[in-house]
């Protein structure tokens, strides 16, 4: 039998065949995203996750021609949220916004988590990072780092309180992190996001406050009720350059800066989570995000899909031993 030439008819067929799937792809990938996307914020209207994920979502919106709608699905130190994202369909039409504590700190408190950080998600990017901040109550004696740690130290039979936006965020790491540096002891109380602990600071109910920048801002900023005492970060805030870091106050090497990403549930097709990739990275390069982003001392994040996956890894390693050295539990 004669083998078919190359112009025969199997490789017409071939070729035919070829240019359909071809087609098709491309067809595909411009139909995604055809409906409004769900990006889940795992934590309360009004927190730094809320701030962040309404902000990527209009900027994103621009580059997908498609409505993002915020879904706030708050509980269990974001696991919750987290944990209905994993389930989600993996179509492209759900992502959510994870954090620190969601993905590196979380599966180190809690012993019955509904998803795993490490291999239920496909990363998207790294949004934004911030540093956070310790303010106390307008009228409290405590106005620097040194005031705190000596406040702290007078009072060991009624330990000062400091309110964070839960168990295992990032704040109260930052917390534990603080007691350890300063060698004192302070009562952690959670609560269920800023919009609980902050009212709780200024009625006098807790004696600090520690939370991520971006939603105290504007009460320290004000002045009036909120007091910020120093940020926890390496370097000062842009927004706010005249409170001191931790580090400057007294506790050398003092540096923690929380922050938040882009996911998808694994076994979303790849093509879309690229097109979700170059949609976050054209959103977090546009001058009207970065510009929103700086009113709040939050810094767009620069890692996308494995770059993202690489750098949780360290993440994980540095919280696993601060937690376990504590004996840090959820409660």
């Amino acid at each position: 039998m004669k083998p078919a030439s190359i112009s025969g008819t199997p490789f017409k067929a071939l070729t035919a065949l070829a240019l359909v799937l071809a087609a098709t792809s491309a067809f595909a990938q411009q139909g995604y995203p055809d409906r409004a996307i769900t990006m889940v914020v795992p934590y309360p209207p009004g927190g730094t996750t809320d701030i962040i994920a309404r902000t990527l979502a209009h900027a994103m919106e621009t580059e997908l021609k498609q409505t993002i709608v915020a879904e706030n699905r708050a509980g269990a130190g974001g696991n919750i949220g987290m944990g209905h994202l994993a389930q989600a369909k993996p179509d492209g039409y759900t992502i959510g916004v994870g954090t620190i504590g969601t993905q590196t700190i979380n599966q180190f408190l809690y012993t019955n988590m509904a998803f795993n950080p490490e291999s239920d998600f496909a990363p998207i990017a790294l949004v934004g990072t911030t540093p956070n901040v310790i303010a106390v109550n307008a009228q409290s004696k405590i106005h620097t780092v040194k005031d705190l740690i000596e406040a702290a130290k007078a009072q060991k039979e009624k330990p000062l309180s400091y309110g964070t936006p839960g168990i295992g965020s990032s704040v109260h790491l930052t917390g534990a992190y603080f007691e350890q540096a300063a060698g004192v002891k302070l009562l952690h109380v959670p609560f269920k996001g800023v919009s609980g602990s902050m009212p709780a600071l200024i009625g006098g109910q807790i004696d600090i406050l520690m939370d991520n920048l971006p939603s105290t801002l504007s009460q320290i900023k004000d002045g009036s009720k909120v007091r910020g005492i120093a940020v926890t970060s390496a370097e000062r805030a842009p927004s706010l350059p005249d409170l001191p870091t931790v580090a400057e106050s007294g506790l050398p090497g003092f540096d923690v800066t929380a922050w938040f990403a882009l996911y998808a549930p694994k076994n979303t097709p790849q093509d879309r989570v690229d097109r979700l990739i170059e949609a976050a990275r054209s959103a977090l390069a546009s001058e009207k995000l970065i510009t929103t982003f700086a009113t709040s001392s939050l810094e767009p994040g620069t890692l996308f899909g494995s770059d993202l996956a690489s750098f949780e890894t360290k993440e994980r390693t540095r919280w696993q031993a601060l937690i376990k050295s504590h004996g840090i539990q959820a409660q």
